[in-house]
């Protein structure tokens, strides 16, 4: 019996829609809630969702949200996975839930406030989208619900680096 997640390799990959998303709960976490169907930028679109739905855990244990974001990565795995495979397609760019878990990682070890969380936002978005290396190097080469997530830790890693420096040099005293 063929897996009901998966599509044959032969037909065209699908143009994502509302009603195509939102028909099981894999698609919906992998699209960030149906962020991920805004046009243009829907990478952009995920990571602002993320930064609203930050704020109520900001409240949260630094224990809780480690634990949370290690969920989050993990479902990521998975819901990537099945997405991309009904899609046909390895990494469509309405897949949003990588961005969202990355950005919530950056937002958790950045300094708190609105121009630190600003900051960060547009670090973020600036390395996802130019992908300088090695972001570009597995973006290519690591395929699959964990590729699809791991190039946007990356990218959240350098974008974690460029606070550092900005921390040490007073940016947001």
């Amino acid at each position: 019996m063929r897996n009901p997640n998966t599509r044959p390799s032969a037909h065209a990959p699908i143009q994502p829609n509302p009603s195509w998303v939102f028909q099981n709960i894999w698609r919906i976490v992998a699209f960030g809630f149906g962020s991920g169907l805004l046009r243009p930028a829907p990478g952009t679109w995920g990571t602002l969702l993320a930064w609203g739905l930050w704020v109520p855990m900001q409240g949260l244990s630094d224990f809780t949200i480690l634990i949370f974001l290690l969920f989050a990565f993990g479902l990521g795995c998975i819901a990537c996975e099945r997405t991309s495979n009904a899609m046909g397609i390895s990494d469509h760019g309405g897949i949003v839930w990588d961005e969202m878990v990355a950005f919530w990682l950056v937002l958790w070890l950045s300094p708190d406030g609105v121009v630190a969380q600003a900051v960060a936002f547009v670090l973020f978005r600036g390395f996802d989208i130019m992908k300088p290396q090695p972001i570009r190097y597995f973006d290519a080469h690591f395929k699959g619900g964990f590729g699809v997530m791991w190039d946007d830790l990356v990218a959240a890693a350098y974008s974690l680096l460029v606070m550092a420096i900005l921390v040490t040099f007073g940016a947001f005293a």
